[in-house]
């Protein structure tokens, strides 16, 4: 198990270099603004709906929409205005600092309710989504927090955490959670790790893009190639090179 943890430990901890900002996988373009919600749309239809059976919603990490568009600063404000008007949340996803989940408000309310039938905990978790959410910009919540500006007891709070709409930070505060997405955890990282590896082991530690989408997997790579692929360029896991031939992935020692 500590063998495990050390490999998956040392493929995030993968020195990060600064790459060609060449972009792929299409929405921006030098015809009009860089327009971050048709980029989300974009990239959620690479999210694997079926392999959860539908029930989490469509999720996007932040970094991917740096593999598409150079300008951080842009996608940055624009997310945050995207936030601010309610139509986005952001997650903290735990296994990485800087990585950060991305998902469309009314898709996640809807798959938050759909795992509340019939539980008792419904109630609660509709309060939250009714109270809470609207213009959210927190990624997580103290206790103070919950008890004097949302009215939740203790009790209620214990619900959200059941539910899995709240997970614990620390003592007295808790991150804004997407309900059973530890498998879409697990997935990411090991597909992941299984990615990273295919290109290490190419002549030279690289390939082209092209030719990595084309890839046959093995059964750690649950995922679309291309939904790995942005991850990892978006990460800077992968120096992405500019040649006549197409874009060249080179692993990053």
């Amino acid at each position: 198990m500590n063998r495990k943890r050390a490999l998956i430990s040392d493929t995030f901890k993968v020195k990060k270099r600064r790459v060609f900002t060449e972009k792929f996988g299409a929405t921006n373009n030098n015809d009009g603004p860089m327009d971050i919600k048709s980029t989300l749309l974009d990239l959620m239809t690479l999210f694997p709906r079926k392999i959860f059976n539908d029930t989490l919603p469509q999720i996007v990490l932040k970094h991917q929409l740096y593999s598409i568009h150079d300008d951080k600063t842009i996608v940055d404000r624009q997310l945050s205005e995207l936030r601010e008007k309610g139509e986005l949340l952001m997650f903290q996803l735990g296994f990485d600092s800087d990585a950060f989940g991305l998902v469309f408000t009314s898709d996640y309310k809807a798959k938050v309710l759909a795992s509340q039938e019939g539980q008792y905990t419904k109630g609660t978790v509709e309060r939250f989504l009714e109270s809470v959410l609207p213009a959210c910009t927190d990624l997580s919540f103290n206790k103070d927090q919950m008890l004097k500006e949302f009215l939740f007891t203790d009790s209620a709070i214990t619900q959200l955490v059941k539910s899995g709409v709240l997970t614990v930070r620390d003592a007295g505060s808790w991150w804004l959670a997407i309900p059973n997405s530890g498998k879409f955890t697990k997935y990411l990282i090991q597909g992941r790790k299984a990615v990273l590896t295919m290109i290490k082991k190419s002549k030279y530690s690289e390939v082209l893009k092209e030719q990595l989408e084309e890839r046959r997997t093995n059964a750690q790579v649950k995922f679309q190639m291309k939904y790995h692929i942005h991850d990892i360029v978006g990460a800077e896991l992968v120096q992405r090179i500019p040649t006549t031939s197409g874009t060249l992935l080179r692993f990053v020692d």
